[in-house]
């Protein structure tokens, strides 16, 4: 990228910082925590975290605020103000670097005059994809690429899964007996598991885009798809696949996020979510959508909660018929975690 000759004057003068692994680790990973903040809020936006050190010590911070503006590094910068100059700041992706609603970050930390920055990730959008970092580089600003790179790439699986792949990832998420039943013959299902892992459950919906179900589901269960019991800058959009007219759920509002009903493959609905910005999907249902999902290769994550309770053969299995004739067919995932919530226990599980 050319820079302007104003550009060039961001360099004078800017002390040579040796990098230290061991405090690089540190307050990254402090970045990644202040970036986890942003899940589900800034969409189609990447949720980035960014820590301004000035000799040991944090002059500044932020995250991408709701909405996708202000951006972290801003953030840290309007917060460090003169102690930005001589700084190190560590940020969870790499400064964007083309013009938008505001001015590059890349440009607006040269200007500040921070003498290092360490970052994560390269941007893979287009606009950006490695101009941020040599924007930095020819302002004279030391970088160095790469720190907790595989932890950064975990939380943004979304914003990075939306421009690799031009979809979002989708997390399914179930709650089940030990049987592997959701619910009883007759459709009762309240409640299988604990009010614990329920709550869990609501702070899980409050960090992805959007919540959807299958219409059976919408129409049976009538969920109310939202985040309760905790605050969140917006509730996540409210996603029905279903064909059919769906019944009146509760309206768009401060404690519902838009509704919209799709319909047509799994591959093409995944693609049209990208399509209007969706990054992370939270897919609680039912169980002849969470076997189309998994046959068509499209969940990037199981989450499960399991209750100490036996319902059945004759109750309702979580995931319904998949066609799948051998076990060499049915998909593989690897154990991630596993915890007791309450008196469930939970396991998330990612794609093998």
């Amino acid at each position: 990228m050319t820079l302007t000759s104003s550009s060039r004057n961001y360099a004078p003068a800017r002390p040579r910082l040796t990098s230290d692994p061991q405090q690089d680790a540190v307050h990254m990973a402090h970045a990644l925590r202040l970036a986890k903040r942003g899940l589900g809020n800034v969409w189609p936006n990447p949720a980035v975290g960014c820590v301004l050190v000035h000799d040991g010590r944090v002059v500044g911070r932020g995250w991408t605020q709701p909405g996708g503006r202000p951006h972290a590094e801003r953030m840290a910068l309007d917060a460090a103000g003169p102690l930005a100059r001589g700084a190190t700041a560590y940020v969870t992706l790499e400064p964007c670097a083309h013009h938008g609603r505001t001015p590059p970050c890349a440009e607006g930390l040269a200007q500040s005059g921070v003498a290092r920055v360490v970052s994560a990730l390269t941007d893979p959008d287009p606009r950006v994809a490695g101009k941020g970092h040599q924007m930095l580089r020819d302002a004279g600003i030391a970088l160095t690429q790469g720190v907790l790179a595989a932890q950064a790439a975990e939380l943004q699986a979304g914003f990075l899964s939306r421009l690799t792949r031009g979809r979002p990832f989708l997390t399914l998420k179930l709650a089940s007996s030990l049987d592997g039943r959701i619910a009883m013959a007759n459709g009762e299902s309240q409640w299988i598991t604990g009010p614990a892992a329920r709550a869990h459950v609501h702070a899980l919906r409050a960090q992805h885009d959007a919540i959807m179900v299958g219409g059976m589901t919408a129409r049976t269960d009538l969920p109310q798809l939202n985040v309760r019991g905790i605050q969140t800058p917006q509730q996540p959009v409210r996603i029905v696949v279903s064909g059919q007219a769906l019944p009146p759920l509760a309206p768009q509002g401060p404690d519902h996020g838009p509704l919209w009903r799709v319909e047509g493959s799994c591959d093409q609905i995944l693609a049209d979510l990208a399509q209007r910005g969706i990054t992370r999907v939270f897919c609680e249902g039912g169980g002849r959508l969470a076997a189309s999902l998994l046959g068509a290769g499209l969940v990037d994550q199981l989450i499960g909660y399991s209750a100490g309770v036996m319902l059945g053969a004759e109750a309702q299995p979580f995931v319904g018929p998949t066609g799948w004739e051998h076990l060499a067919d049915a998909p593989r995932f690897r154990l991630v975690e596993t915890r007791t919530i309450g008196p469930d226990l939970f396991h998330r599980w990612r794609a093998a």
